[in-house]
């Protein structure tokens, strides 16, 4: 499984990124737009932080095929590699998939809202797929959907990787986990609560109270 940390927060990322093995960033303008600073100067912090072979995402502007095309080599002049175009799955989006992959260009299929929606942006050579979970429980089980659309990918042999977005709850990242799902994108609260448990910090101030009362040292003198 992939772990991307779904944020701009430039202290987020160096925090979590020192901890866990991520994959990389995604990033939207919603999220970029979050932060008190010009996105320029985030986009660029963050490519400082990650290394080479970590991916960053980030999201096309423009709502036209054409538009949306010129974005998204803007954006990828941003880095020597591993920088994805993510371009919204409408009928203008999924026609600047096809003729970006046509050149042999990279992209995420973003707001995906339903399974059949991004098998069409798999058809047309989007490389990565991003359904909205939690806004697809209006519609369906966003769950269950995903894990169709898993299947689905793997029934035809497509080599697209489902980067499952857009969480309300840990249960959901539960049930994607343990189902095999490609890669989440998570929140930092969302995603610090995969390796934070009270019960790990009770029981290591446990063990180094029975050590100090053993042999009143706190630390191990070998």
């Amino acid at each position: 499984m992939k772990l991307y940390l779904d944020t701009a927060n430039v202290e987020q990322i160096k925090e979590i990124n020192d901890i866990l093995r991520l994959d990389g960033v995604t990033t939207n303008p919603k999220i970029l737009s979050k932060e008190s600073r010009d996105y320029r100067e985030v986009i660029k912090e963050i490519i400082e932080i990650l290394d080479d072979d970590q991916l960053l995402f980030m999201q096309v502007l423009a709502s036209d095929h054409q538009g949306m095309i010129a974005d998204a080599k803007k954006i990828l002049s941003l880095r020597k590699k591993n920088m994805v175009p993510k371009i919204p799955a409408t009928p203008e989006g999924l026609k600047a998939i096809k003729l970006l992959s046509n050149e042999g260009i990279d992209t995420l299929a973003t707001a995906i809202y339903s399974a059949p929606q991004a098998l069409m942006a798999a058809k047309n050579g989007a490389r990565y797929v991003a359904p909205y979970v939690s806004r697809m429980d209006s519609f369906t089980d966003g769950v269950q959907e995903v894990i169709m659309l898993e299947q689905t990918l793997r029934n035809y042999n497509m080599q697209t990787e489902i980067v499952a977005a857009s969480f309300r709850t840990q249960e959901q990242i539960r049930r994607l986990i343990y189902n095999g799902v490609d890669s989440l994108t998570l929140a930092s609260d969302f995603c610090r609560k995969l390796y934070e448990h009270e019960g790990t910090v009770s029981a290591t101030k446990e063990f180094a109270e029975a050590w100090r009362s053993r042999f009143n040292e706190d630390g191990l003198n070998i």
